[in-house]
């Protein structure tokens, strides 16, 4: 069994990973990276299955399978995924009207979806998202884990967990108030302290060691992770979802899988892009979404709860040492073996020094030099940047990467359609040259029409897009209805520098065109469809 699962890893380690061959102290830090992973990814993992209002084995059983999965084909080594809150606020309403067996049938359909955008390459398109909204992202992302934390910090038992925090309940006070706050700021020093004494061993890890050993040793009364729930379990075992086959079900889990698998994707693959940022790698998009619906898919009929990428727990991993695919199938191994013989053990460590681990990560996680820069920054740029916080606070991750994508494509849009001018100048045969300036799209054609005065311009007229761009069908549009208005003056119109795609696609005003050997060659945004037809003023 043991050395089927390596000869699977060392299969699975794309080629960046294996033109290196790692030594005993690689491996050393690989596994301790994912020893740190998984003690973290313990309270994380129940918790959420309490936000769904499952079994806390459900999230559990998820933050292995899809941790093990991920890791071993994912788009992007050391990148850890599991259980999280970003899908568990979701899964909560279709748990409590349907129950359970609907939220495994899900998952599994979430998984199919992902795994047909993986196939279809549609992870590409993670390129659009600005770095406006990428830094919005992680500073409300890190917000959000911080405000997670804070749940610990209430009596076990007392309060309704929700998204980002617990509401109700009641908080700790007292001795055990300020012991849980002084081991927390403890567990922060020694990982502060311990890259400048020894990197033999990751600091998270001393953190949650020597803490834990503390309170054990002397009996210190402090929560601990067996005061949330029992972790005790046994192996995942397959299950069929017990829904009935029918267009009802489907009508009932579809649009939360759509939901779950979108809000999946892109947390993933921002996940990826910055764990890529922090280990100088590329691309693997398509190859995340396969890996994350794959995971999904078996999860679902292995009775989890399903997940995507974990920003928290992925920076622990990386920041710990972990850089290939070992760090992230030691952490899955690790949860399991917790699960399944060494849950007392787990249960005595306190929960103050996994809060401390989490507040040091949000410390890392935060992009702090974003807020030297909003005043530097385009306006709209620090607008998106706070926007995209705020919502990711406020709501959730998917629609803040939405808002924010759209906020700066509109803003762009704006911008690049106010920059649409013309310098004029008569030419030595007394014909009026407009050498058109800026982008001509869908939001400059109006200005662009304004360009022109057809009545007072002389009976020839020449309009020169050399230090133009047209971008798309309604930028034809509007160049076929200036051709008309100067048709139906008795004006000769004539049109340079345009590309083929214009000469193409052009039909009043194609005969108007003039070539010459420094004609554009850029291609047209414009359906396949209105290419193999002819565009006519006023379509």
């Amino acid at each position: 069994m043991k050395k089927t699962l390596l000869a699977a890893l060392g299969a699975s380690i794309d080629t960046r990973d294996s033109r290196r061959t790692l030594d005993a102290a690689q491996w050393r830090t690989e596994i301790l990276s994912g020893l740190t992973v998984a003690l973290a990814l313990v309270p994380e993992a129940v918790a959420f299955a309490f936000v769904a209002g499952v079994h806390p084995l459900v999230g559990l059983y998820a933050a292995f399978i899809v941790g093990l999965i991920t890791a071993l084909f994912g788009g992007r080594p050391g990148m850890i995924s599991g259980a999280t809150g970003a899908l568990a606020v979701v899964m909560v309403s279709l748990v409590a009207r349907h129950g359970v067996e609907y939220l495994f049938a899900t998952v599994v359909l979430m998984g199919l979806i992902q795994i047909a955008v993986g196939l279809l390459r549609w992870g590409k398109f993670i390129r659009l998202v600005p770095h406006p909204v990428m830094l919005g992202f992680v500073n409300g992302l890190a917000i959000v884990i911080f405000l997670a934390q804070l749940t610990q910090f209430r009596v076990p038992g007392s309060a309704e967990v929700s998204g980002h925090g617990m509401s109700g309940g009641e908080w700790l006070s007292g001795p055990v108030l300020w012991a849980m706050l002084g081991l927390t700021a403890l567990t922060m020093a020694i990982i502060w302290a311990t890259p400048k004494l020894t990197r033999a061993i990751p600091a998270p890890l001393a953190g949650i060691g020597i803490v834990a050993l503390i309170v054990i040793v002397f009996g210190i009364d402090v929560p601990r992770v067996g005061d949330l729930a029992s972790i005790q379990g046994g192996l995942p075992s397959f299950h069929i979802p017990m829904v009935p086959l029918n267009l009802e079900t489907l009508t009932i889990i579809a649009p939360y899988a759509v939901i779950l698998a979108a809000i999946g994707l892109i947390e993933s693959l921002l996940t990826l892009n910055l764990v890529g940022e922090i280990t100088g790698q590329r691309g693997g998009a398509s190859q995340e979404c396969l890996a994350q619906g794959a995971a999904n898919t078996v999860t679902g009929f292995f009775g989890g709860m399903g997940g995507c990428a974990m920003i928290g727990q992925s920076m622990i991993n990386v920041k710990s040492g972990g850089r290939t695919r070992i760090s992230g199938v030691a952490a899955a191994l690790f949860l399991l073996a917790f699960i399944m013989v060494a849950a007392p053990l787990i249960e005595l460590i306190p929960l103050a020094a996994l809060v401390g681990v989490m507040f040091m990560v949000v410390i890392g996680t935060f992009a702090w030099n974003s807020l030297k820069i909003l005043r530097k920054v385009p306006m709209t740029d620090a607008v998106v940047i706070v926007l995209v916080t705020g919502v990711t606070v406020a709501y959730d991750l998917a629609t803040a990467v939405v808002v924010g994508v759209i906020v700066s494509a509109l803003a762009y849009s704006w911008k690049n359609a106010t920059r649409i001018h013309a310098h004029t100048r008569i030419d030595d045969d007394g014909a009026k040259v407009y050498a058109v300036q800026g982008p001509l799209f869908f939001g400059s054609a109006d200005g662009f029409a304004e360009l022109f005065t057809v009545e007072d311009d002389p009976d020839r007229v020449i309009v020169d897009f050399a230090g133009s761009r047209v971008a798309d069908q309604s930028a034809l549009t509007a160049i076929e209805a200036v051709a008309a208005r100067y048709e139906a003056a008795g004006k000769r119109l004539e049109l340079r520098h345009l590309s083929r795609d214009c000469h193409y696609l052009l039909k009043r005003a194609g005969q108007l065109m003039t070539e010459s050997d420094d004609d554009p060659t850029y291609a047209l945004a414009v359906d396949y469809g209105v290419r193999t037809g002819q565009l006519g003023a006023g379509h």
